[in-house]
Protein backbone atom coordinates (compact mmCIF):
# COMPACT_ATOMS: atom_id res chain seq x y z
CA UNK A 1 0.00 0.00 0.00
CA UNK A 2 2.83 2.44 0.77
CA UNK A 3 4.65 2.37 -2.56
CA UNK A 4 1.23 2.49 -4.70
CA UNK A 5 0.59 5.91 -2.22
CA UNK A 6 4.29 6.64 -3.43
CA UNK A 7 3.64 5.99 -6.95
CA UNK A 8 0.93 8.55 -6.02
CA UNK A 9 2.33 11.19 -4.70
CA UNK A 10 4.81 11.84 -7.38
CA UNK A 11 2.18 10.91 -10.27
CA UNK A 12 -0.39 12.99 -9.67
CA UNK A 13 -2.46 11.34 -12.66
CA UNK A 14 -2.34 8.42 -11.02
CA UNK A 15 -5.40 6.69 -8.82
CA UNK A 16 -4.59 8.42 -5.39
CA UNK A 17 -7.09 6.84 -3.17
CA UNK A 18 -5.19 3.76 -2.09
CA UNK A 19 -6.69 2.59 1.99
CA UNK A 20 -9.61 4.65 1.52
CA UNK A 21 -13.33 3.79 2.24
CA UNK A 22 -14.96 6.77 3.12
CA UNK A 23 -15.35 10.73 2.57
CA UNK A 24 -13.17 10.63 -0.87
CA UNK A 25 -13.89 11.47 -4.36
CA UNK A 26 -11.45 10.88 -7.29
CA UNK A 27 -12.56 12.28 -10.94
CA UNK A 28 -10.36 12.83 -14.13
CA UNK A 29 -11.61 15.41 -16.80
CA UNK A 30 -11.16 15.10 -20.38
CA UNK A 31 -12.47 17.74 -22.55
CA UNK A 32 -12.85 17.63 -26.54
CA UNK A 33 -13.20 19.92 -29.36
CA UNK A 34 -14.27 18.67 -32.72
CA UNK A 35 -11.69 20.37 -35.78
CA UNK A 36 -14.67 22.37 -36.78
CA UNK A 37 -15.51 23.81 -32.93
CA UNK A 38 -18.81 22.33 -33.89
CA UNK A 39 -18.96 20.05 -31.05
CA UNK A 40 -17.61 20.15 -27.23
CA UNK A 41 -18.05 16.77 -25.31
CA UNK A 42 -16.04 16.23 -21.50
CA UNK A 43 -16.11 12.80 -20.48
CA UNK A 44 -15.10 12.36 -16.59
CA UNK A 45 -15.01 9.04 -15.10
CA UNK A 46 -14.50 8.67 -11.13
CA UNK A 47 -14.91 7.22 -8.40
CA UNK A 48 -17.27 8.53 -4.97
CA UNK A 49 -17.20 7.30 -1.48
CA UNK A 50 -19.50 8.89 1.60
CA UNK A 51 -19.24 9.50 4.88
CA UNK A 52 -20.64 6.03 5.83
CA UNK A 53 -18.72 4.34 3.69
CA UNK A 54 -20.86 3.76 1.02
CA UNK A 55 -18.81 3.73 -2.89
CA UNK A 56 -19.81 4.31 -6.36
CA UNK A 57 -18.13 4.28 -9.62
CA UNK A 58 -19.00 7.00 -12.18
CA UNK A 59 -19.10 8.59 -15.56
CA UNK A 60 -20.47 11.81 -16.28
CA UNK A 61 -20.83 13.08 -19.78
CA UNK A 62 -21.36 16.74 -20.71
CA UNK A 63 -22.41 18.07 -24.01
CA UNK A 64 -21.22 21.94 -24.10
CA UNK A 65 -23.01 23.03 -27.04
CA UNK A 66 -26.21 21.34 -27.08
CA UNK A 67 -26.84 21.72 -22.65
CA UNK A 68 -27.23 18.67 -21.58
CA UNK A 69 -25.30 16.11 -18.69
CA UNK A 70 -25.65 12.70 -18.45
CA UNK A 71 -24.54 10.78 -14.98
CA UNK A 72 -24.17 6.96 -15.27
CA UNK A 73 -22.97 4.98 -11.87
CA UNK A 74 -21.41 1.86 -11.64
CA UNK A 75 -20.51 -0.68 -8.80
CA UNK A 76 -17.44 0.60 -7.13
CA UNK A 77 -16.03 -3.06 -7.55
CA UNK A 78 -16.21 -2.34 -11.40
CA UNK A 79 -13.50 0.83 -11.02
CA UNK A 80 -10.10 -0.69 -11.48
CA UNK A 81 -7.11 1.55 -11.19
CA UNK A 82 -3.40 0.38 -11.94
CA UNK A 83 -0.77 1.59 -9.37
CA UNK A 84 1.74 1.97 -11.55
CA UNK A 85 0.32 4.23 -14.13
CA UNK A 86 -2.64 5.88 -15.11
CA UNK A 87 -4.79 3.38 -16.89
CA UNK A 88 -8.69 3.07 -15.54
CA UNK A 89 -11.36 0.43 -16.45
CA UNK A 90 -15.00 0.71 -15.21
CA UNK A 91 -16.80 -1.97 -16.49
CA UNK A 92 -16.45 -1.94 -20.10
CA UNK A 93 -14.69 1.25 -20.41
CA UNK A 94 -11.16 2.07 -20.50
CA UNK A 95 -8.99 5.47 -19.71
CA UNK A 96 -5.85 6.78 -19.63
CA UNK A 97 -3.71 9.88 -20.78
CA UNK A 98 -3.51 8.26 -24.51
CA UNK A 99 -6.79 7.06 -25.25
CA UNK A 100 -10.15 6.50 -24.16
CA UNK A 101 -13.27 4.08 -25.34
CA UNK A 102 -16.36 4.64 -23.73
CA UNK A 103 -19.86 2.65 -24.28
CA UNK A 104 -22.96 3.91 -22.64
CA UNK A 105 -26.41 3.92 -23.54
CA UNK A 106 -27.16 6.82 -25.95
CA UNK A 107 -23.24 7.36 -25.80
CA UNK A 108 -19.97 5.98 -27.15
CA UNK A 109 -16.61 7.44 -27.60
CA UNK A 110 -13.45 6.04 -28.69
CA UNK A 111 -10.57 8.86 -28.98
CA UNK A 112 -6.67 9.25 -29.09
CA UNK A 113 -4.31 11.80 -27.69
CA UNK A 114 -1.19 12.60 -28.96
CA UNK A 115 1.51 15.78 -28.23
CA UNK A 116 0.33 16.13 -24.90
CA UNK A 117 1.93 19.04 -23.02
CA UNK A 118 1.56 18.33 -19.01
CA UNK A 119 2.33 20.43 -16.17
CA UNK A 120 6.22 20.11 -14.93
CA UNK A 121 6.98 18.09 -12.05
CA UNK A 122 9.98 17.23 -9.94
CA UNK A 123 10.75 15.46 -6.71
CA UNK A 124 9.85 18.67 -4.32
CA UNK A 125 6.84 20.27 -6.41
CA UNK A 126 5.30 16.85 -8.06
CA UNK A 127 2.59 18.86 -10.81
CA UNK A 128 0.50 21.98 -9.99
CA UNK A 129 0.04 21.50 -6.62
CA UNK A 130 3.67 22.26 -6.17
CA UNK A 131 4.91 22.09 -2.25
CA UNK A 132 0.54 21.38 -1.04
CA UNK A 133 1.27 17.75 -2.71
CA UNK A 134 3.14 17.05 0.36
CA UNK A 135 0.09 18.63 3.04
CA UNK A 136 -2.36 15.29 3.64
CA UNK A 137 -5.02 16.83 4.83
CA UNK A 138 -6.00 19.36 2.03
CA UNK A 139 -9.69 19.21 1.13
CA UNK A 140 -9.14 19.62 -2.33
CA UNK A 141 -6.35 18.20 -4.93
CA UNK A 142 -5.27 19.12 -8.70
CA UNK A 143 -3.52 17.89 -11.53
CA UNK A 144 -3.09 18.83 -14.72
CA UNK A 145 -2.28 15.12 -17.74
CA UNK A 146 -2.13 17.84 -20.39
CA UNK A 147 -2.76 22.09 -21.33
CA UNK A 148 -3.10 21.00 -24.51
CA UNK A 149 -2.73 17.81 -27.21
CA UNK A 150 -4.11 16.81 -30.54
CA UNK A 151 -7.44 14.67 -30.52
CA UNK A 152 -8.34 11.82 -32.60
CA UNK A 153 -11.21 9.55 -32.89
CA UNK A 154 -15.30 9.44 -32.89
CA UNK A 155 -17.88 10.14 -30.57
CA UNK A 156 -21.53 8.60 -31.24
CA UNK A 157 -24.29 10.01 -29.76
CA UNK A 158 -28.05 8.39 -30.07
CA UNK A 159 -26.35 6.65 -33.05
CA UNK A 160 -25.26 9.77 -34.89
CA UNK A 161 -21.73 9.73 -34.96
CA UNK A 162 -19.48 12.31 -34.76
CA UNK A 163 -15.98 13.22 -36.12
CA UNK A 164 -13.24 14.59 -33.82
CA UNK A 165 -9.70 13.89 -35.58
CA UNK A 166 -7.39 16.71 -35.59
CA UNK A 167 -9.68 18.57 -32.23
CA UNK A 168 -8.51 20.15 -29.89
CA UNK A 169 -8.27 18.40 -25.93
CA UNK A 170 -7.55 19.26 -22.16
CA UNK A 171 -7.25 16.79 -19.45
CA UNK A 172 -7.20 17.41 -15.52
CA UNK A 173 -8.18 15.91 -12.23
CA UNK A 174 -9.26 16.29 -8.93
CA UNK A 175 -9.14 14.48 -5.62
CA UNK A 176 -10.18 14.52 -2.34
CA UNK A 177 -13.43 15.61 0.25
CA UNK A 178 -14.77 17.94 -1.48
CA UNK A 179 -14.84 20.68 -3.74
CA UNK A 180 -13.89 24.17 -2.07
CA UNK A 181 -16.74 26.22 -0.69
CA UNK A 182 -16.02 28.85 -3.39
CA UNK A 183 -14.05 28.87 -6.42
CA UNK A 184 -13.27 29.50 -10.40
CA UNK A 185 -11.92 27.91 -12.99
CA UNK A 186 -11.53 28.33 -16.61
CA UNK A 187 -9.84 26.91 -19.75
CA UNK A 188 -9.37 27.64 -23.12
CA UNK A 189 -6.76 26.25 -25.47
CA UNK A 190 -8.68 27.76 -28.53
CA UNK A 191 -6.70 31.38 -29.24
CA UNK A 192 -6.46 32.40 -32.69
CA UNK A 193 -2.69 31.35 -32.83
CA UNK A 194 -2.66 26.99 -32.30
CA UNK A 195 -0.12 25.98 -29.58
CA UNK A 196 -1.44 28.06 -27.23
CA UNK A 197 -3.58 27.10 -23.43
CA UNK A 198 -4.44 28.80 -20.82
CA UNK A 199 -6.01 27.02 -17.15
CA UNK A 200 -6.69 29.61 -14.17
CA UNK A 201 -8.47 29.22 -10.85
CA UNK A 202 -9.19 30.99 -7.63
CA UNK A 203 -10.61 28.85 -4.68
CA UNK A 204 -10.91 29.23 -1.12
CA UNK A 205 -8.91 27.22 0.47
CA UNK A 206 -9.17 25.54 4.37
CA UNK A 207 -6.20 25.14 6.46
CA UNK A 208 -5.28 24.09 9.86
CA UNK A 209 -8.50 25.77 11.05
CA UNK A 210 -8.64 28.68 9.03
CA UNK A 211 -8.47 29.52 5.37
CA UNK A 212 -6.89 31.73 2.40
CA UNK A 213 -7.42 32.28 -0.94
CA UNK A 214 -5.45 30.27 -3.18
CA UNK A 215 -4.63 30.51 -6.86
CA UNK A 216 -3.10 28.46 -9.80
CA UNK A 217 -2.67 29.44 -13.32
CA UNK A 218 -0.43 28.30 -15.87
CA UNK A 219 -0.44 30.23 -19.39
CA UNK A 220 1.09 27.64 -22.51
CA UNK A 221 3.08 29.70 -25.08
CA UNK A 222 5.91 29.21 -27.27
CA UNK A 223 6.50 26.32 -26.24
CA UNK A 224 6.65 26.90 -22.26
CA UNK A 225 4.30 27.07 -19.56
CA UNK A 226 4.14 30.40 -17.28
CA UNK A 227 3.52 29.58 -14.01
CA UNK A 228 1.57 31.86 -11.47
CA UNK A 229 0.81 29.97 -8.13
CA UNK A 230 0.18 30.36 -4.90
CA UNK A 231 4.17 29.44 -4.06
CA UNK A 232 5.75 31.25 -6.24
CA UNK A 233 5.46 34.22 -5.15
CA UNK A 234 2.70 35.50 -7.41
CA UNK A 235 -0.04 37.95 -5.83
CA UNK A 236 -3.65 37.98 -6.42
CA UNK A 237 -4.34 41.37 -8.03
CA UNK A 238 -8.05 40.91 -9.03
CA UNK A 239 -10.76 38.73 -8.78
CA UNK A 240 -14.31 39.36 -9.59
CA UNK A 241 -17.66 37.84 -10.56
CA UNK A 242 -20.97 39.16 -12.06
CA UNK A 243 -23.33 37.55 -13.56
CA UNK A 244 -21.85 38.55 -16.81
CA UNK A 245 -17.90 38.23 -16.71
CA UNK A 246 -15.21 37.01 -14.66
CA UNK A 247 -11.92 38.88 -14.22
CA UNK A 248 -8.84 37.59 -13.11
CA UNK A 249 -5.63 39.88 -12.45
CA UNK A 250 -2.38 37.89 -11.74
CA UNK A 251 0.96 39.30 -11.07
CA UNK A 252 4.36 38.32 -10.19
CA UNK A 253 8.16 39.34 -10.78
CA UNK A 254 8.35 38.64 -14.08
CA UNK A 255 4.67 38.58 -15.58
CA UNK A 256 1.29 40.56 -15.46
CA UNK A 257 -1.30 37.98 -16.50
CA UNK A 258 -5.24 39.72 -16.91
CA UNK A 259 -8.03 37.12 -17.88
CA UNK A 260 -11.71 38.76 -18.59
CA UNK A 261 -14.30 35.95 -19.26
CA UNK A 262 -17.61 36.12 -20.76
CA UNK A 263 -20.28 34.10 -19.40
CA UNK A 264 -22.71 31.74 -21.39
CA UNK A 265 -24.92 29.04 -21.26
CA UNK A 266 -24.10 26.61 -18.14
CA UNK A 267 -24.95 23.24 -17.89
CA UNK A 268 -25.44 21.43 -14.43
CA UNK A 269 -23.05 18.78 -13.43
CA UNK A 270 -22.57 16.65 -10.50
CA UNK A 271 -19.84 17.41 -7.52
CA UNK A 272 -18.75 16.10 -4.39
CA UNK A 273 -19.28 16.66 -0.71
CA UNK A 274 -17.71 14.90 1.36
CA UNK A 275 -16.49 12.77 -0.93
CA UNK A 276 -19.96 11.77 -2.43
CA UNK A 277 -21.22 13.42 -5.73
CA UNK A 278 -24.48 14.87 -4.09
CA UNK A 279 -23.63 18.95 -4.72
CA UNK A 280 -24.32 20.69 -8.43
CA UNK A 281 -22.09 22.98 -10.53
CA UNK A 282 -22.90 25.07 -13.14
CA UNK A 283 -20.51 24.62 -16.52
CA UNK A 284 -20.24 26.09 -19.50
CA UNK A 285 -18.00 25.22 -22.53
CA UNK A 286 -18.68 28.01 -24.50
CA UNK A 287 -17.26 31.18 -22.70
CA UNK A 288 -14.67 33.83 -24.31
CA UNK A 289 -11.67 34.31 -22.39
CA UNK A 290 -10.03 37.68 -23.34
CA UNK A 291 -6.07 37.49 -22.32
CA UNK A 292 -3.54 40.15 -21.90
CA UNK A 293 0.14 39.35 -20.57
CA UNK A 294 2.52 41.90 -19.96
CA UNK A 295 6.40 42.07 -19.24
CA UNK A 296 6.35 43.38 -15.64
CA UNK A 297 9.22 45.33 -15.99
CA UNK A 298 9.01 46.68 -19.31
CA UNK A 299 4.95 46.84 -19.35
CA UNK A 300 5.17 45.50 -22.69
CA UNK A 301 2.01 43.39 -24.57
CA UNK A 302 3.89 39.93 -24.87
CA UNK A 303 0.46 38.55 -25.78
CA UNK A 304 -2.63 39.62 -26.30
CA UNK A 305 -5.74 38.06 -27.51
CA UNK A 306 -8.98 35.53 -27.08
CA UNK A 307 -9.99 32.04 -26.29
CA UNK A 308 -12.87 30.29 -27.58
CA UNK A 309 -14.50 27.14 -26.50
CA UNK A 310 -13.76 28.13 -22.71
CA UNK A 311 -14.47 25.86 -19.67
CA UNK A 312 -15.98 28.56 -16.93
CA UNK A 313 -17.27 27.19 -13.62
CA UNK A 314 -18.28 29.88 -11.45
CA UNK A 315 -19.48 28.73 -7.57
CA UNK A 316 -20.15 29.41 -4.16
CA UNK A 317 -20.14 32.14 -2.12
CA UNK A 318 -17.99 34.20 -3.94
CA UNK A 319 -17.42 37.05 -1.13
CA UNK A 320 -14.87 34.68 -0.19
CA UNK A 321 -12.56 34.70 -2.82
CA UNK A 322 -13.51 38.78 -4.43
CA UNK A 323 -10.70 40.73 -3.97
Amino acid sequence: MLIKKLNALFNPSHYHGWGKSKKYFEGWYYKNISKDEKHAIAIIPGIAMDAEGKQQAFIQILDGKNLTAQYHKFEASEFKPRDDKFELRIKDNFFSKEELHVKLPGFEADLKFKGLVPWPSNWYSPGIMGPFSFIPFMQCYHGILSLDHQVDGKIKINNTSFDFNQGRGYMEKDWGSSFPSAYIWMQSNHFEKEGISLKASVAKIPFMGTSFVGFIAGLYIDGKIIQFTTYNLTKLKKSFADKNTVEITLSNSKHNLNIRAERSATTSLASPILGFMDGRVEESMTSILHLELKDQRSGKIIFKGSGRNAGLEVAGNLEEILV
